[in-house]
């Protein structure tokens, strides 16, 4: 397969890294589970394994069938596109990195808005850290607006077939950062994103929480004041547990919750637009009743202003 196939169809992309990513899982498999030199939280529980496929192939689908709208709507916007650049190896480098710069904001996005974060939830949710959890991904990225973030690149002036496949190039790297069994990277660790850094990212230690948001390259986390290295060992997880392996539960539970605070009666349009789109709170259990959880959201704003 040439590069120009990869580029005409970008969606084939993570299917053509499939061999590679089940190899990475098999070598991590073994050193778990029979050579018993990673951590509890390393090894490969069959319920969950199965639950991660599961939520990766209806994200699959999703993406597909969502693509098919998206991939118009990038043309439409193409056309008012502010430079005809030409794809060759300095563009191509100057749109890994622009793209990797959006991918922060997108992700930090996901982790401070509660609408995105109903959706990126479902790949932190898992107690456990391993290459299978990269899989572990949400159908509902398209509705909670992760394509947004991608259209600056196009009104630039990328072709939205390059901006597709730099986009799920981002996402097949990040692959590699889903295990315990690198435990640094020496001096990598300072420019990319590594196994460590992203082990910070899934943690729910108190000071781990919301850091360590970049896709390849750590600068941006540095530049934008949100870059904790890993010191003490990582508990991984979400402060509110699904506590269940069935991926229909897991990909629509925040949702569930969150409609259900909005819909509440004798809320304010305010209140309800702070349901919506203030930050998720980090509680260990659910308030106990809505009023709590509203001066939650509230406090939380003000700590952060």
């Amino acid at each position: 397969m040439d590069l120009n196939t990869l580029i005409t169809h970008p969606e084939i992309l993570l299917l053509v890294l499939a061999p590679l990513f089940f190899l990475c899982i098999l070598l991590e498999w073994y050193l778990g589970t029979r050579a018993n030199k990673l951590p509890e939280s390393a090894k490969y529980a069959p319920m969950e394994v199965a639950c991660n496929f599961c939520l990766a192939a209806m994200h699959q689908l999703t993406d597909i069938l969502a693509g098919l709208f998206i991939a118009k709507l990038y043309l439409m916007v193409f056309d008012w596109k502010l430079l005809d650049i030409q794809m060759g190896i300095g563009s191509f480098i100057a749109l890994m990195i622009a793209q990797d710069f959006c991918y922060y904001w997108f992700h930090r996005a996901s982790h401070r808005v509660r609408w995105m974060w109903a959706a990126h939830v479902v790949h932190h949710s898992s107690e456990n850290m391993n290459f299978s959890t990269a899989f572990r991904q949400s159908l509902l990225y398209p509705l909670a607006g992760m394509w947004l973030f991608w259209l600056p690149l196009v009104v630039i002036g990328f072709d939205p077939n390059w901006v597709v496949f730099v986009v799920l190039l981002n996402l097949g790297l990040q692959f590699f950062v889903h295990t315990q069994a690198i435990k640094s990277l020496g001096p990598l660790e300072l420019i990319f994103n590594t196994p460590s850094h992203h082990r910070v990212h899934h943690g729910r230690n108190p000071q781990y929480i919301d850091k360590n948001y970049a896709g390849v390259l750590i600068i941006w986390d540095k530049l934008f004041n949100t870059f904790e290295p890993e010191n003490d060992t990582v508990i991984y997880g979400i402060t509110k547990p699904v506590n269940s392996f069935n991926p229909i539960i897991v990909s629509f539970a925040e949702w569930r919750d969150m409609f259900k605070e909005v819909t509440m009666a004798g809320l304010t349009l305010k209140q309800r637009l702070a349901v919506l789109l203030s930050p998720p709170a980090q509680v260990d259990a659910k308030p106990n009743s809505h009023t709590e959880n509203l001066n939650h959201l509230e406090e939380e704003q003000s700590q952060t202003r």
